[in-house]
């Protein structure tokens, strides 16, 4: 396992489909997952620090969990088959639970908790980025800054993850 920070989430054109970023803490690759555009506007939300007036459903699951006394301390992207990328949510109490990548680092990013990958999945579906291409990923980075969770409005699931 290899932990992953969560770059941000970003629409890929010209197909306006959403897709969260994910690199190596220590290492060179990325992991871009598409995404729903719910999801992506909940870890945009997550990301810029945006509270709703009620809670969202990441919100929610968060406040259930605290409610609870239960705590999530891992967050496991474990598998990808024909491009449907599957997660795992590992609790404190060692209960796993599947879920979809989006829904787990929407909730890992409210959580403080720590997102890791199975290197098989990095490995198959990685992309690596030498130092020639750090410029690309700035500029990225810049996008990201400026990027606003209406950005993300409409639209519907996209096919590759589980359902």
């Amino acid at each position: 396992m290899r932990e992953v920070d969560v770059l941000g989430v970003r629409v890929e054109m010209p197909s306006n489909q959403p897709i969260v970023l994910l690199r190596e803490s220590d290492g060179e690759r990325y992991l871009p997952i598409w995404i729903g555009a719910v999801e992506a506007t909940a870890i945009a939300f997550a990301q810029q620090g945006v509270v709703p007036p009620r809670p969202l459903t990441h919100d929610l699951m968060r406040d259930i969990l605290d409610a609870v006394g239960h705590e999530l301390s891992e967050v496991r992207i474990t598998d990808v088959k024909d491009g449907v990328f599957f997660a795992t949510l590992v609790f404190s109490s060692g209960v796993e639970v599947s879920a979809r990548p989006s829904d787990s680092i929407a909730l890992a990013l409210r959580t403080g908790t720590t997102i890791y990958c199975e290197e098989d999945v990095l490995a198959e579906a990685g992309i690596a980025a030498p130092a020639e291409e750090e410029d690309e990923v700035e500029r990225f980075r810049e996008f990201l800054d400026h990027v606003s969770a209406d950005d993300f409005s409409g639209g519907g699931e996209i096919g590759n993850e589980e359902s």
